[in-house]
């Protein structure tokens, strides 16, 4: 299985909620049986939905959170960081969102990643892994005065960990991104 910072392994059977369900609650079991070893974390909670299941997830949620159609948790979730997101909303209901392509050489941001860190942030916030997040993301959010910049913040460090192991071509370090939330948290 090819392996990415997506934590979003469920999100090709959204359709049929059932599925979905159990899917998440592997996964789930998955996520918590890998934090038993830290160094192979992120391994576990990393999976890579091709691009236009991630494409095709956020779409169909937005699609379905403006027509008052019933979301799987996971949708839910998404829908929440989709409204806190107001810029990304008419992306998002484009017919053919799935096929733009964005540029930070042209100062532009993806959408479909920039909420995919969010959902990877919340999950790992929900299960605590690595050990200390949680409790350093709410430092965080105080010093910052709320839970979204707090994510932002997060969001920055994920960033700045996998690239590092891409480059280095090594897993990510759970304890340098634990280390970095610290430090941002603990900023005067």
């Amino acid at each position: 299985m090819r392996r990415s910072w997506a934590t979003v392994p469920w999100l090709g059977s959204d359709e049929h909620s059932g599925a979905t369900m159990r899917h998440h609650d592997n996964a789930r079991r998955t996520i918590k049986h890998c934090a038993a070893t830290r160094a192979k974390w992120f391994q576990c909670l990393m999976f890579n939905p091709s691009r236009d299941e991630v494409r095709r997830f956020f779409t169909e949620t937005w699609r379905k959170q403006r027509a008052g159609e019933i979301l799987t948790p996971l949708q839910s979730m998404a829908a929440d960081w989709i409204v806190q997101h107001p810029e990304y909303q008419a992306v998002l209901s484009c017919a053919d969102a799935g096929e733009q392509h964005y540029s930070p050489e042209r100062g532009q941001t993806n959408p479909f990643l920039h909420l995919s860190m969010h959902l990877a942030i919340s999950e790992q916030l929900s299960i605590d892994q690595p050990r200390g997040i949680r409790a350093a993301h709410e430092r965080l959010a105080t010093r910052l005065g709320s839970d979204h910049d707090a994510h932002h913040a997060i969001m920055e460090c994920l960033g700045q960990v996998i690239w590092e192991a891409q480059r280095n071509n090594v897993p990510p370090d759970t304890d340098a991104y634990l280390a970095l939330i610290e430090q941002r948290a603990s900023r005067d």
